[in-house]
C-alpha cells in the first residue's frame, strides 16, 4: 500500500516558521516534521510515498532530492558530475511528490493523485500531526468495516489545565490532559479507490462533502485511538513536540519500537 501525505496548506498559524518554507517542512529535532509522519508509516512496512505538495513545494521537493547527498558519503568526478556513494544510511523508500496547486483544496490534492494510486487501497494523512497509531489495527478495523474510508478517531490533550471541584474544594488538577470525551479527526485514515468517486474538483474539501457524504450513507468508519496524538497548528504545538523529542524516546516512535 502506499501513503498520501497532504503537505500542500499555508500554514498560516504558525507563521513564524512557514515564511519561506511549508509547514511540514518545520524541523521537530533534526527532521522535518513530514520525515517523522513517515517514519511511522515505515516502521510498519509502507515505504511507498505520495506527497501532495502545493505552498512552497519546491522546498519540499529539494528536500528529497538532495536527501541522499546529505547523508551518505560520495565520491564526485568534478568534470562528469558522476558520484559513487559509499555506504547508505539513506532510508529505501520511493517518494513521488507532486504539485497539487496553492490554492487547492484537501479534497482538490488528492483527486490529482488518483493516477499514481493505480486504482488500489492506500493511506492518507496529514503533514502535520504526529501519533503512535497503530496502522495494522487501523487496516484491520478498515477491513471488518468494509467501508469506503475509516479514519482514525482522538482525543485530544486540553490547551489548558483541567480543574475538578468538590464542595469549593480542588479535587484534582491535572496540567493539560488527554480529553476523555470529545473524539476528534485525527487523520491517518484508509481509503478504498471509490473514494475518488466522491471528489469532484480543486475546491473539493475532503473534511466537508466527501466525508459528510460518506457518514450519510454509512461508508465512513473510525477507529479509535486511545494513545498518543498530537497536531502542529502553532508554535506552541511545535514547541511541545520539541522537547518531547529532546527527552529521547518520542512517544510517537513508539510504533516503530512495537513492530
Amino acid at each position: 500500500m502506499k501513503a498520501v501525505i497532504l503537505a500542500g496548506g499555508l500554514g498560516t498559524r504558525l507563521s513564524e516558521y512557514t515564511q519561506e518554507i511549508p509547514k511540514p517542512m518545520v524541523k521537530i529535532g533534526p527532521a522535518p516534521i513530514l520525515l517523522h509522519i513517515m517514519d511511522i508509516y515505515a516502521s510498519y512496512g509502507v515505504t511507498d510515498f505520495v506527497v501532495l505538495a502545493g505552498y512552497r513545494g519546491d522546498v519540499i521537493k529539494r528536500f528529497f532530492s538532495g536527501l541522499k547527498d546529505e547523508l551518505d558519503d560520495f565520491t564526485i568526478s568534478l568534470s562528469s558530475g558522476q558520484k559513487v556513494y559509499h555506504g547508505s544510511r539513506t532510508r529505501d523508500w520511493n517518494v513521488t511528490v507532486l504539485d497539487t496547486g496553492l490554492h487547492t483544496q484537501t479534497g482538490g490534492r488528492l483527486l490529482r493523485a488518483r493516477k499514481f494510486l493505480s486504482d488500489q487501497r492506500f493511506f492518507l494523512t496529514y503533514g502535520d500531526g504526529l501519533s503512535s497509531v497503530n496502522l495494522e489495527e487501523l487496516l484491520r478495523t478498515h477491513e471488518e468495516l468494509r467501508t469506503t474510508v475509516t479514519l482514525t478517531a482522538v482525543r485530544p490533550v486540553a490547551r489548558f489545565g483541567e480543574v475538578h471541584i468538590t464542595d469549593g474544594r480542588v479535587a484534582s488538577f491535572e496540567e493539560k490532559p488527554q480529553l476523555n470525551s470529545g473524539l476528534i479527526n485525527g487523520g491517518f485514515f484508509v481509503c478504498e479507490p471509490t473514494v475518488f468517486n466522491y471528489l469532484h474538483d480543486d475546491s473539493t474539501v475532503w473534511e466537508r462533502d466527501p466525508l459528510e457524504n460518506l457518514t450519510q450513507q454509512q461508508k465512513l468508519g473510525a477507529y479509535v485511538h486511545e494513545g498518543f496524538w498530537h497536531c502542529m497548528d502553532t508554535k506552541r504545538d511545535r514547541d511541545h513536540l520539541e522537547e518531547l523529542s529532546q527527552m529521547g524516546s518520542a512517544p510517537w516512535e513508539k510504533a516503530s519500537l512495537e513492530t
